[in-house]
Formats: structure tokens, C-alpha cells, sequence
């Protein structure tokens, strides 16, 4: 959300958090997961570098760490490492991959996407997001008359978006519509026009609104809000740059993770430099060498392509992995099998993780509260945080900066103010290519006792993030399978019941509810207690599931 955040520590240990006041976002609020969940970077973390000796992992000093990370990638070539650095990145520490993996390795093949995504994605994020700089504000919203939502739930997702659409809603008579397969409790509280998409049909909703809404859509200060999660349905996200082209109306994507906005800024992407430069414009090229050096010419492989690369004959050798979770993946199944067969694996984290026990190398890393740098919102807006907390922590930048010094390059981040100068230096792209549409897909038909899966994350669940907080946990939505009425009717599904949703990979297990949803629809949390979605059913939105009552 960008939220100010006040961090108070006595004895070397955080206490607690509270808002910060900032009438421009978060006006003296935040959320109960930005006040509580802070305990996930103070137990169990990595407190100096690992190496892999006869299968187990063992403590070793930074020289060796370092030496056997250089000697493994000195003798590949760029296009065979790839680069996952994760979304929750400061922008320093991103510009420090995005630099790393470049002009270091010559490999453009790095994302920081660890969900889902596709080069639909890609390009809408350059043609929108990337080089943009500060776009729809929260103010703005307040006095935008309608909004649109499209495959986003605010209140799950951007704690301080939601107060102000509710705001606006109750004090300036706002108008919500949202393109959703379910009537959430945030849909209810903003009272939002609901057009109701069954999973994989939302492309069509968005090119069938109402006349009147599109009418709406092209008054002054009207806006659209993407959501990540549109990533997940081919054309949707084409069909809303050509939405907001038709009717005038603002466009700003929200995605769920804090470092997504700056990571694309800082060149995280595939094919993207920072500042929305595109890898194949040969004058944008040229800007960036002329500070980085010789960067590769050609765009290359995203997240799911570079996890396919390590598995094939001639593909990818090495992975140098950041703070990700592989539940995120959009299939867990390959993430895994990919980090286990991989050539040479090397881990920046903060503390142990699934990935680490495939590690060739697992390098310690500072939390944000143990470093100082820059956060970007959704809005484009540069959030400047300071240190809270004395750590002899490194940060990814100083560790990739060891590293690049370790192979015989300097990447010249260690300082803030030199890496922010060069950074003034480039500034942002003075052209922004057109979006690339693409074209929706078709919808599968159901069988009897089937239905169309729809999930996201509700704000608290079972990410990493909110660990050793229980009482936090305590107040999470309790985990179910909401099923439309029809479909219930249809399959004698009672509530309360004990419903199972299974696919060929696995199968979830929760209480049934019955709930407005789209047609032959049902609803899963996507990474809860008992609900993990990706790992268990091997996909996300718009999956077809079985249903069957547990007697």
C-alpha cells in the first residue's frame, strides 16, 4: 500500500508497529497484518552463509560462500543462469539484481514474478506500469466518481486502497462496480454493482458492460484498477487497456506484493531495463550500457520458461533465487522438481525456506526493518524508509555487490547516494511501446459434478509473512469452499458439509458454504490453513474441479 509505518524497538527487538501520518496515503491507518505480522524476520533467520557439503548444508565464512558462487558461474555464459529475485524487494536491492544479472552475467533472463503471469502480463506492464511515474493517486480515487475493479478484492489485497474506496463510498457517494465471480464481504461493504463473471469469462464481461456504464466510465476522473491476479485469463488484460482507451478512463494496476512497482522500475523483468526501456530498442539499450556496460540484445525467459529451461537438455545450468515461497508458483510441482535439478542453485534469504534445502549456496539477508531504501506503491509514488533496527545484515545489494567485486566487476551500489545519482542519470524512458494484445480463451465444458475453481489470498492466511504470530492468525477468515447456489442445488451440496475439491493432482478437503458466486463456480482461499490451492490442485483461477461430499 505504501503505508507510513512507525517501527518501535527497546533492547534490540521490535515491539510493535503503528501508523505513521501521512494525509496523502494512509491517513494515520493501517492494517492489522502491517501492525502485527512483523515477528517472521526475528526467529529462525540465517545469520551467516551455507554451503552444500556431502548433501547437508553447513555454516562456512563469506570468502568461500562467495568463491564457489564465482567459480560455478564463471564458466557459463549469460543465457544459462536465471535470475528470481521475488517481489518483495526494496527498489536498491532490485536495481541490484536487475544490474547483477545484466552486466555481470549478461543474462537477461530474470522475473521477479513468483505467481502468475504471462507475456500478455509483460507487455501490458511496459505499455502501463513501467516509467510511468506517480498515475492515479489515492486522493484521486476519493473523487473519482466510478471505479472499476478488475480481478482485485482491495480489501484482501490493498488494505489502504479499500479505506479510501470505502471512504469515498460513504462520504462522497462513489460508485464501485467490480468484474468478480463472487460477492465478497469487501464488495458488500462498498456497496459495489457486481457483474458476475464465472472464471475464464471475464474477458467477456469487460467487452459486454452495460451502455451506461461505459458512459460512466468516460466522465472526468473515472478509473479502472487491475489487479495481478488478471494475469490468470488470456485477453483480460487486453481488454482492459482497450477499455480505458475507449472511454478516457484511468488505468492503474495493484499488485499484491510491496517490491511488484519497483521491481518493474529497476528492470526486473524480462526484456524490461529500469526505467521501461525495452531490451530490443537498441537507442534504449545504448542509454543503459552507457552506465551499466554490455548488456545482452535479446529479450529472455520469464519465470515459468526459466523453471522449464533448468529441466531441458540444453537449458539453463544455474539459478540464483531471492525471497520467494513455492506455494506462489503457479505450479508449485514444477518450482520444485526446477530448484531440485538445478545445476548450481544459489539463495538469498532471511531465513530458511523449502528452496534453501536444494541450495548449493543460501546467503543471509536483511529483512526491511534492518536496512534503509526505497519502497514504490501502486500510485508510482517513491516511499524513502530509514533503518529501525541496528543489524550487521547485509542487504541483497551489498551481497550481490560482494559478489560482482568477487568475479572482478563493481556494480557501485553499496553507496545510496551514488546508486540514486546514477539513477538520476537514466531517468525514465521518453517513449512507452504499444500493449500487444492478446486474444481470449475459450472456456472448457464441464462434466457432471464439476465445477470452475476461483480463488485469491485473503489478507491474512498462511503466507510466510505473518509466521510466529498466532494471535494475528487467530482473527483470519475461517477456511471454506464458498459454492454457488445453483451448483449446489445441482449436486445435492449442503452446507456445512465436508466438501472435497480434487483435480488428477491432489485434493482439498474444507467446510461447505453456500454463497452468490458465478454459475458453476466455487471458491477456495488460495494459500490457507488446508487450502493450498497451487500445490494441492496443480493450478489456480479458472481450474476444473471435482466435487464430491465427504459422508
Amino acid at each position: 500500500s505504501g503505508s507510513a509505518i512507525r517501527v518501535d524497538i527497546r533492547r534490540g527487538e521490535v515491539l510493535r508497529r503503528l501508523a505513521g501520518n501521512d494525509p496523502e496515503v494512509n491517513e494515520e491507518w493501517i492494517t492489522d497484518k502491517d501492525r502485527f505480522a512483523f515477528k517472521w524476520s526475528g526467529v529462525q533467520r540465517l545469520n551467516t552463509p551455507f554451503v552444500r557439503e556431502n548433501g547437508q548444508l553447513v555454516p562456512t565464512s563469506w570468502s568461500d560462500a562467495l568463491d564457489r558462487v564465482h567459480r560455478a558461474l564463471a564458466g557459463l555464459s549469460g543465457d544459462q543462469v536465471g535470475f528470481l529475485p521475488g517481489g518483495r524487494l526494496s527498489f536498491e536491492d532490485a536495481w541490484a539484481w536487475s544490474k547483477f544479472a545484466r552486466s555481470v552475467v549478461g543474462s537477461d533472463s530474470i522475473d521477479m514474478r513468483s505467481r502468475s503471469h504471462s507475456e500478455e502480463e509483460r507487455s501490458f506492464l511496459a505499455a502501463h506500469v513501467a516509467g510511468s511515474g506517480l498515475g492515479v493517486t489515492y486522493s484521486q480515487l476519493e473523487s473519482a466518481g466510478q471505479v472499476l475493479l478488475v480481478g482485485l478484492e482491495p480489501e484482501d489485497e490493498c488494505g489502504s486502497l479499500f479505506l479510501r474506496l470505502h471512504k469515498a463510498v460513504n462520504n462522497r457517494g462513489l460508485k464501485v462496480h467490480t468484474v468478480a465471480p463472487i460477492k465478497s464481504a469487501g464488495s458488500v461493504k462498498l456497496r459495489a454493482n457486481i457483474i458476475s463473471a464465472t472464471p475464464g469469462s471475464e474477458v467477456a464481461a469487460v467487452k459486454a458492460l452495460p451502455a451506461e456504464l461505459t458512459e460512466a466510465l468516460s466522465a472526468e476522473g473515472a478509473t479502472i484498477l487491475v489487479g495481478e491476479r488478471a494475469a490468470e485469463v488470456p485477453g483480460l488484460l487486453s481488454a482492459v487497456d482497450a477499455l480505458a482507451k475507449s472511454t478516457g478512463a484511468r488505468l492503474a494496476w495493484v499488485p499484491r506484493r510491496a517490491g511488484e512497482r519497483g521491481g518493474i522500475e529497476a528492470g526486473t523483468l524480462p526484456g524490461l531495463l529500469p526505467g521501461g526501456r525495452l531490451v530490443s530498442d537498441d537507442a534504449a539499450r545504448a542509454q543503459v550500457e552507457q552506465l551499466w556496460g554490455a548488456l545482452p540484445a535479446a529479450a529472455g525467459r520469464d519465470t515459468e520458461a526459466i523453471l522449464n529451461s533448468v529441466l531441458s537438455a540444453e537449458g539453463l545450468d544455474a539459478l540464483v533465487v531471492g525471497g520467494v515461497d513455492l506455494r506462489d508458483f503457479s505450479d508449485p510441482g514444477l518450482a520444485r522438481t526446477a530448484m531440485s535439478e538445478a545445476g548450481f542453485l544459489v539463495q538469498l534469504e532471511v531465513r530458511r525456506s523449502e528452496i534453501s534445502e536444494h541450495a548449493d549456496v543460501v546467503f543471509p539477508v536483511a529483512p526491511p526493518v534492518e536496512k534503509n531504501g526505497t519502497f514504490v506503491n501502486w500510485e508510482g509514488r517513491v516511499r524513502p524508509f530509514g533503518q529501525a533496527h541496528v543489524s550487521r545484515a547485509r542487504t541483497d545489494r551489498q551481497v550481490l555487490a560482494m559478489l560482482a567485486a568477487e568475479m572482478g566487476s563493481d556494480l557501485h551500489v553499496n553507496d545510496l547516494a551514488e546508486l540514486h545519482r546514477e539513477l538520476a542519470g537514466l531517468g525514465i524512458s521518453a517513449t512507452h511501446p504499444n500493449m500487444q494484445p492478446t486474444s481470449a480463451v475459450a472456456t472448457s465444458k464441464l462434466a457432471s459434478g464439476q465445477a470452475y475453481l476461483a480463488t485469491h489470498k485473503p489478507m491474512l492466511d498462511g503466507g510466510r509473512l505473518q509466521d510466529f504470530e498466532e494471535h494475528l492468525a487467530a482473527t483470519a477468515r475461517r477456511p471454506v469452499v464458498y459454492v454457488a447456489r445453483e451448483l449446489a442445488k445441482a449436486n445435492g451440496i449442503h452446507s456445512g458439509s465436508q466438501l472435497q475439491v480434487s483435480t488428477q493432482t491432489g485434493s482439498i478437503t474444507l467446510p461447505a458454504v453456500i454463497a452468490p458466486l458465478a454459475p458453476n463456480t466455487v471458491w477456495l482461499p488460495e494459500c490457507s490453513a488446508g487450502s493450498t490451492v497451487r500445490q494441492s490442485l496443480g493450478g489456480g483461477q479458472g481450474l476444473i474441479v471435482n466435487l464430491s461430499e465427504v459422508k
